[in-house]
């Protein structure tokens, strides 16, 4: 018994000194890798991590990109972050340092930079870590913590996908791939229920209405809703029912959809219907007629076949304003609509309760989406061909107050604007830039999908000036997929 009683004292001695010096040999400066898993810190710090190149001290050389640490490596550099959770085939980190095509996209310089380059294995420990979520030694993955986070999600169109940004960060946290159907869906409109619980997507070239949650980004369900040309859609206040617009050049439809059923109802014989907005009291549904008209459709939510149409102008106007986009004001009393006639692009402003005209505001050219502030006055519109307000660039954002029905200013948020969303809990308006024409900015990279990546930017709502980068160099913008053509908030 004394023999035992000897052994279990020396082998509790023996645990208790090797923790201690480990933990002694940690506080004497062995490296811990930063919080990252023992095989991938070794990688990093001895390869990318290094005196001259992603460190704190070097990083401004470096794409503004610090590996020093795992949280360091979440943070990103100029264009955005280098790895994106179970993505290898959207992390930069990946992209420059493999030199292998079967494994994937392959980008120049190949890092580490004037170094023998990662072998095989090394370019797989990557791949495979990220696609297993890039966790940090304890096995945690970046974003996964709370699942009331606060997000916003972009629709890139050219892709299929949808990135989902962490707002308190501003840098995108996964890619969500959409609809994977044959052929590329073009994701065009997402937006989140009012009750934040889920996100839905329509795509240009798809059948479907798709359904996520908010609370990990999973798939729920889909509605079949047709073959179609689906622009836009809106969701009632209580999330209960989504209304798809159709604008095919023949037999578009408005559909229906039951958001708990999944269960549409297909109303067909609209002309060039777009964009699409609820009123104060979610009975009537506004839809703009995009095409070769005046006009717009006032459609009863109990009988789409009872619609009337409201005429735009006062006076017949010399070209048709071909209305765009609708949106109601926060009160429900207003409704503006973006007109994007080639002769005289603008605003309409009209009163709810009689459909009278208040305001008529001039802005740049093809006027598109528009979001309203609810703790300010101010309504922007993003102008997305606008080469007439900034000397050599396309693009501008107009600023108006929609209480006294006054332009306010122009701003320049970044190469062809589209998507528009003000986050009054944070003060801030994101702005999706398509970047899609050869004249714009060069994208700091492609990815698996090709094309021509565009970026998302930010507007100060208490000063309306850009939202500045990090390193005081021009304004923050992060690249994202290709086309990022619409943008929605979870609050």
């Amino acid at each position: 018994m004394k023999k035992i009683a000897t052994y279990t004292f020396y082998l509790c001695s023996v645990i208790v000194c090797t923790m201690i010096f480990n933990t002694c040999a940690y506080e004497k400066g062995i490296p811990d890798r930063g919080e990252y898993p023992d095989d991938v810190g070794k990688l990093i710090y001895t390869k990318c991590a290094t005196s001259g190149c992603h460190t704190d001290q070097s990083k401004d050389a470096a794409a503004g990109l610090s590996l020093i640490s795992w949280n360091k490596l979440f943070e990103g550099g100029n264009s955005g972050p280098s790895v994106i959770p179970y993505r290898h085939d959207y992390s930069t980190l990946f992209y420059y340092t493999n030199h292998f095509s079967d494994l994937g996209v392959t980008l120049l310089p190949t890092m580490p930079f004037n170094e023998a380059p990662l072998s095989r294995e090394e370019v797989i420990l990557l791949r495979d870590w990220i696609n297993s979520g890039a966790p940090n030694r304890e096995g945690f993955v970046k974003f996964s913590d709370n699942p009331s986070r606060k997000k916003f999600y972009v629709a890139n169109q050219g892709c299929d996908v949808v990135t989902v940004f962490d707002q308190s960060t501003l840098l995108p946290m996964r890619y969500i791939n959409v609809f994977n159907d044959a052929g590329t869906q073009s994701p065009h409109m997402i937006r989140v229920s009012p009750d934040g619980q889920f996100w839905y997507v329509t795509g240009l070239a798809g059948n479907y209405l798709e359904k996520y949650r908010t609370s990990d980004d999973t798939f729920v369900s889909r509605a079949l809703i047709g073959s179609g040309y689906w622009n836009t859609f809106v969701i009632s206040s209580d999330s209960q029912n989504a209304y798809c617009v159709d604008l095919s050049p023949t037999g578009a439809k408005i559909a229906s959809v039951n958001l708990t059923t999944m269960a549409p109802t297909i109303q067909a014989g609209f002309i060039f219907p777009h964009g699409s907005a609820l009123n104060f009291t979610n009975d009537t549904l506004y839809v703009t007629q995009q095409v070769n008209s005046n006009k717009l459709y006032k459609i009863p939510i109990a009988d789409f076949s009872a619609y009337s149409e409201v005429n735009l102008f006062t006076t017949p106007p010399a070209s048709f304003i071909n209305a765009h986009e609708i949106e109601f004001s926060p009160d429900g009393s207003k409704y503006v609509v973006t007109c994007q006639s080639s002769t005289s692009p603008e605003v309409r402003i009209f009163q709810t309760i009689n459909d009278s005209l208040l305001a008529i505001i001039p802005v740049g050219p093809l006027p598109s989406e528009i979001s309203f502030s609810t703790s300010t006055d101010y309504c922007f519109i993003t102008c997305t061909e606008d080469t007439t307000n900034f000397s050599g660039k396309r693009g501008s954002v107009a600023v108006i107050n929609y209480e006294n029905n006054t332009f306010v200013k122009y701003i320049y948020a970044g190469h062809q604007p589209h998507g528009v969303e003000v986050d009054d809990s944070k003060k801030i308006v994101y702005i999706s830039n398509r970047n899609a024409t050869s004249d714009g900015p060069a994208p700091h990279h492609s990815s698996a999908c090709g094309g021509r990546n565009g970026n998302v930017s930010f507007i100060d709502l208490n000063t309306l000036d850009m939202v500045p980068s990090e390193n005081g160099y021009g304004i923050k913008k992060v690249e994202v997929s290709v086309d990022p053509y619409s943008v929605a908030i979870r609050h």
